[in-house]
């Protein structure tokens, strides 16, 4: 097996933040999130970097040496919902990628910071996955509940539950999740219900390790929201075609915790707490000042 590529999401519009965050300088040599990840990833053992983003944003990342995808809004099976004009969400911007990757790889936002140690966990399963085992095993490298908050506003994320042996369940989607100042959390789910959390409670960040067998899966599972009388107006989330994928026995998700730090800039409140962060990570010598020299 070859090394493993890394697939890096940035074609979000930054609706909470106020624009594309996925450009923002927010590192002491004005490196981006997306500099940190592709970084690290490279230290763990990934080598082709595909950039999905959209069409006025891809010249910002020739300068990094990557591949740019473009997520096109006409791009899905059948017509465009009139009105419709932002990206339809992950799922389907993993699959703008397909072109470029023919073997393993990791996926990523362009917009959050995930810590080596994040990347060296992917890098890890894929690289011992046996040769007899299903194109359809993925993982999934989560983070806890806690340490993935903004103190600006309530953030959505999916709380992922696992079997005894490790085996991701289900991938619940949560909205506004805000902590309650008791050591609890609470958000809503897709029924407008609180749900109350635990802060160790694992969720996806979106940091997946896949083989190209997620493909399919994934225009299945857009084909079948398209069909939704809520299309035009919802998205279509890696985490919704994945959690129906396991559903009906097409694949199967290891659950992985990582011992790394994320970093995220959902609010515009956040960013100098992520600022303070990385320069911290440089002082201690765990980054240069300029990593590309």
């Amino acid at each position: 097996m070859g090394a493993p590529a890394l697939v890096v999401l940035a074609a979000g519009v930054g609706s909470r933040y106020g624009g594309p965050k996925q450009i923002e300088p927010v590192g002491p040599g004005g490196a981006t999130l997306l500099d940190y990840s592709v970084y690290d990833a490279r230290r763990a053992g990934f080598e082709a970097v595909v950039v999905v983003t959209r069409p006025e944003l891809a010249a910002a990342f020739e300068r990094i040496g990557a591949t740019v995808a473009l997520q096109r809004l006409d791009d899905v099976p059948g017509p465009v919902p009139a009105g419709r004009t932002k990206p339809w969400g992950t799922g389907h911007a993993v699959l703008a990628a397909a072109s470029h990757v023919s073997g393993p790889f990791a996926v990523v936002n362009a917009d959050d910071f995930y810590g080596r140690d994040g990347f060296t966990r992917a890098a890890e399963f894929l690289a011992a996955r046996p040769a007899g085992e299903s194109p359809g095993t993925f993982a999934i490298i989560a983070y806890p509940l806690r340490d993935t908050l903004s103190a600006a506003g309530g953030v959505n994320r999916a709380v992922c539950r696992a079997d005894g042996e490790g085996w991701l369940e289900s991938m619940e989607e949560v909205v506004d999740i805000r902590h309650l100042g008791d050591g609890t959390y609470e958000g809503t789910d897709a029924r407008g219900r609180p749900v109350r959390l635990a802060g160790d409670a694992l969720v996806s960040m979106n940091l997946w390790a896949f083989t190209p067998a997620v493909f399919a899966l994934l225009r299945r599972g857009l084909a079948e929201f398209l069909c939704r009388a809520d299309a035009g107006r919802s998205e279509f989330l890696i985490s919704h075609g994945i959690r129906d994928a396991v559903r009906r026995g097409e694949a199967r998700v290891r659950l992985l915790d990582t011992q790394g730090k994320w970093l995220g800039v959902t609010h515009p409140d956040d960013r100098p707490r992520v600022a303070a962060a990385l320069s911290q990570l440089v002082a201690a010598g765990e980054y240069p000042e300029r990593l590309w020299g």
